[in-house]
């Protein structure tokens, strides 16, 4: 069985592996085509690699490897794939007895390492919904425990792993593959440090670029993620979009000539809601599927005053975003690339 080459060929891969059952499929069908969590109990097991696409700053693709396969065959390109792949991310079920998955994972990661030493180990402890806050805890420190001392008799006791509790029915998954694409993102530092110059000047406690159609994050500022904070954004996406399909004129009306509500409405998708506490929640899009979505504290500035100061800087980093993104993986001279300004 080979892979194709247009698929190794890809700016950047993440390689998604476990032991069947293991819950890979339904990780694919949740973040990348928006399947309802519970419509993934009736997926079939994969028997080939598949390949999932998506464009933010970079091209990026998952490709998803059946847990029965082996990878060691003769007729098996393994040192091409491995060579290609920019993480490797090993879903263990934790749920079930995880130790013949956690030996599984140190013997693929003795090989990736001889082929590939700066592939990025993510290991998601998955299906934790079923699970308490204490079990949670636990079963993280024993999978960390044992898959140290495995690689520890393999000589890979340098190796370094990262480790997320996951679930497919809340939005654990999404913050660890976001977790996982930034690292795959040779601009992040410059995209952070605009991110950062935007809320100091924007009364923006959070923000973050997002992956419209995965909800997956490419960058935030340097502030502390708060998950539920990270939870209203992506929820806020979603509504957006609805509301967007919902006033989305017809083939049929535009053929007629009739103009609706929407047929005014600008080309670049923008969202402004204001919660009972004050606190507004801004999202505007920007290039590639991305779109910037912000909280923002007015404090004692009027709503008005504080979106009108907010995207005449937006429009600053969408414009030096663009330039980023025109040099995709060129080192900036600066990071800075404009000034934004406070025009309080």
């Amino acid at each position: 069985m080979e892979v194709p080459s247009s698929e190794l060929d890809s700016k950047a891969m993440i390689l998604l592996m476990g032991l069947r059952k293991g819950g890979k499929s339904s990780i694919c069908k949740v973040v990348f085509h928006n399947m309802q969590p519970l419509d993934t109990l009736y997926l079939e097991s994969t028997s080939n690699p598949t390949v999932e696409h998506f464009s933010t700053l970079i091209d990026l693709a998952v490709m998803e490897l059946p847990g029965q396969l082996n990878y060691f065959e003769p007729n098996y390109d393994s040192e091409r794939l491995f060579k290609s792949v920019g993480a490797l991310v090993y879903v263990i079920d934790s749920q079930d007895e995880y130790m013949s998955a956690i030996t599984n994972l140190a013997m693929i990661m003795e090989y990736a390492y001889k082929v590939n030493p700066t592939i990025n180990i993510e290991v998601l402890i998955h299906k934790v919904d079923g699970l308490s806050e204490e079990f949670k805890v636990d079963a993280q420190r024993d999978i960390m425990r044992r898959t140290g001392e495995e690689l520890l008799e393999l000589g890979l006791d340098g190796a370094q792993v990262s480790f997320y509790l996951t679930s497919i029915f809340d939005h654990s998954i999404y913050e660890a593959f976001s977790r996982i694409v930034q690292k795959l993102i040779p601009e992040l530092s410059f995209l952070e440090n605009m991110l950062d110059n935007l809320t100091q000047h924007s009364k923006i406690e959070k923000a973050f670029l997002f992956d419209i159609n995965s909800k997956i994050y490419v960058s935030t500022d340097s502030n502390p993620v708060d998950i539920q904070v990270y939870e209203i954004c992506a929820e806020f996406v979603d509504i957006s979009i609805d509301l967007y399909d919902l006033y989305k004129p017809s083939d049929s009306n535009k053929k007629k000539g009739i103009k609706g509500p929407s047929s005014h409405r600008p080309q670049e998708l923008k969202n402004v809601s204001q919660l009972e506490n004050g606190t507004i929640i801004y999202l505007r899009q920007m290039i590639r599927g991305l779109a910037l979505v912000a909280i923002i504290r007015p404090d004692d500035m009027d709503m008005e005053s504080c979106l009108t100061v907010a995207d005449y800087n937006v429009d600053i980093y969408k414009k030096s975003l663009e330039e980023i993104w025109k040099n995709s993986k060129v080192i900036l001279p600066n990071p800075n690339i404009q000034t934004f300004n406070n025009q309080e």
